[in-house]
């Protein structure tokens, strides 16, 4: 006979696949390079079908991170008048480089990862 503790429970959240773990930690690398272009590709492609929820919601977590990360940019680029854009345009290029391979490290490993300052813009 078995007690409660040895029973499993079904999860809530639905299992990746290794090819939609692989994808996902693609989409959050190319944030780097790409910016919102292959984030914004993927969930659009992927946002409307329900086994593709993983995905979907990596990759709005990656756009909303991008996005932020434009807006920044934009500040950064206004802020070259006071020619202390130039010094925040190297820190946030690090910024987004260290928290894209962090992203792409965590959803490797554990599947999910929440960017802990973007925006939510992208619902």
């Amino acid at each position: 006979m078995s007690t409660p503790s040895d029973q499993v429970t079904p999860s809530s959240e639905p299992v990746a696949s290794s090819n939609d773990r692989n994808l996902a930690m693609l989409t959050h690398l190319s944030g780097f390079v790409l910016y919102i272009i292959v984030p914004l590709i993927v969930w659009l492609m992927h946002r409307d079908r329900p086994d593709k929820t993983y995905l979907a919601g990596e990759a709005k977590e990656a756009l909303n991170f991008q996005i932020t990360m434009l807006l920044a940019w934009v500040v950064c680029w206004v802020l070259q008048i006071i020619l202390i854009g130039f010094l925040l345009m190297g820190v946030l290029w690090l910024v987004n480089l260290i928290f894209c391979i962090i992203a792409a490290v965590k959803v490797s490993s554990d599947g999910h990862y929440r960017y802990p300052f973007a925006l939510r813009l992208v619902n």
